[in-house]
């Protein structure tokens, strides 16, 4: 069978092919037996299994490709295992693979996240399955010819090696979540439409992060605690990726938060305890844990403490909020304060939207997380009324419990709740959460809708059917 044959089989009606190697199988019988549950198999339906496969080491032991062979219906085609050759005059063509389970929301530039029902498998986020937010082509750098500048008023400046970077700092690690600006635009452009890409519930990850901190680099530099003169001063960011004009992606901090040792920015260079993949920043990004992954710059190249913002257009005319009554006839980007902490938000992640869900006990789970280091210290689900239902699970889950996952109130918590459903019900879940300093997640989109779709953080809603 030829690849195209075999990505015709998705979903049970069509039967659910396979591929392991050159072998193609039909798994439909095996969907309901499936021990992580039918949904998950079916993320590999018409595709390979080995990028599913590697996410979960229980795929190795012997038994479970013993099973896999009951189902074989044939081998893919020898001509077909080779994959087509990339177009040397496109940008893009030097793309890093990605993996098959993300969701694309725009391929050039690559923008993907992965299905809500695998981003909560685990407290951190494998790295193949950690949302991609990229504005340019993804650059090809040489580990061993990479510079990094430090740059500042007075003539300070620095240049730093990869290896000098490894060798002349310490080693700092953050278990750090960080989100997109956008996460959960989607909903708010059910409200009014948005600009931007669609973004559900999985633009927001958590790694270990490790790397240098930037307030080490900016003192061997030869800067202090307190900014080199008067004003709000500002650290500034530029990374490799440019546009066709040669303009580099650009995003700045305070100073005060970079020189900050509690704020622990890095300059990572390892992600969960590899080196940063190609998606995610190699060899260097920023990551400024609690403040909006826009400002974590990938691929970086520069360092510069500047007594302004950084004059990127990301920095300036983008990743801001409005109050709903501004259009894009009356917006002034100027009259608004770039993003920097990100406001409280949780969401479901199973199960997902127009689900059916069988009678009895109801397991839901989600994400919760705020920005600023403000750790969670409340999630409520509950069922609102719907044909059949009744209101409130009473699903209350406070006091320590994220305890065992914090990450210096920089990582999300992960939650679980059970509830009875009974049969024949309509129901709508939702959930809200609240943070350390009581901040609360608003009841809908409507009073924080706003043209870009950003900071979309009302109850999450989830209709399902017993």
């Amino acid at each position: 069978y030829t690849r195209e044959e075999v990505a015709r089989h998705r979903t049970p009606g069509e039967r659910v092919w396979v591929t392991h190697g050159t072998e193609v199988f039909d798994v439909t019988d095996f969907v309901e037996l499936h021990p992580g549950g039918p949904d998950k198999l079916l993320l590999a339906a018409g595709g390979p299994l080995e990028p599913f496969w590697a996410l979960y080491a229980v795929h190795s032991q012997p038994h479970v490709l013993e099973l896999l062979r009951e189902y074989k219906v044939g081998e893919l085609s020898p001509e077909d295992s080779s994959p087509p050759a990339g177009d040397a005059q496109d940008p893009f063509a030097g793309d890093p693979p990605r993996h098959p389970a993300l969701r694309v929301n725009s391929l050039k530039p690559f923008n993907a996240e992965p299905p809500p029902e695998l981003l909560t498998q685990s407290f951190l986020t494998p790295n193949e399955l950690f949302f991609t937010r990229n504005h340019l082509p993804v650059p090809a750098v040489e580990p061993g010819s990479y510079r990094l500048r430090v740059e500042g008023p007075g003539g300070r400046s620095l240049s730093l090696s990869l290896a000098e970077l490894r060798g002349r700092f310490p080693k700092h690690e953050v278990t750090a979540t960080l989100q997109c600006a956008g996460n959960r635009r989607s909903e708010m452009s059910r409200v009014r439409p948005v600009k931007g890409l669609p973004w559900d519930i999985g633009a927001i990850g958590t790694a270990r992060w490790g790397g240098a901190r930037l307030r080490d680099v900016l003192l061997h530099a030869g800067f202090g605690d307190d900014p080199p003169g008067d004003g709000e001063w500002h650290v500034c960011f530029e990374g490799l990726d440019v546009d066709a004009s040669g303009t580099p992606y650009g995003a700045s901090i305070p100073f005060r938060r970079a020189v900050s040792a509690e704020a622990e920015v890095l300059l990572a260079y390892e992600m969960n305890g590899q080196e940063l993949p190609r998606d995610h920043g190699f060899p260097v990004r920023v990551v400024v844990p609690g403040v909006v992954g826009a400002r974590s710059v990938k691929w970086l190249r520069s360092v510069a403490v500047s007594p302004s913002e950084s004059p990127s257009h990301w920095q300036q005319n983008d990743y801001k909020g409005f109050c709903p009554s501004v259009d894009w006839d009356s917006v002034d980007f100027r009259a608004a304060p770039a993003i920097q902490e990100l406001p409280v938000q949780s969401a479901i992640t199973e199960p997902r939207p127009g689900a059916a869900v069988p009678a009895g006990e109801l397991t839901v789970k989600g994400y919760a997380w705020s920005g600023g280091g403000r750790e969670v210290i409340r999630v409520r689900g509950g069922k609102g009324r719907g044909q059949g239902g009744e209101g409130g699970m009473g699903g209350e889950r406070e006091g320590n419990w994220w305890e065992k996952w914090r990450g210096r109130g920089w990582a999300w918590a992960l939650w679980e709740l059970r509830a009875p459903v009974a049969p024949g019900a309509r129901l709508e879940l939702l959930c809200k959460a609240v943070d350390s300093s009581y901040n609360v997640q608003p009841d809908s989109a409507a009073p924080i809708w706003n043209l870009r779709g950003v900071l979309s953080n009302a109850w999450h809603r989830v209709p399902v059917t017993v």
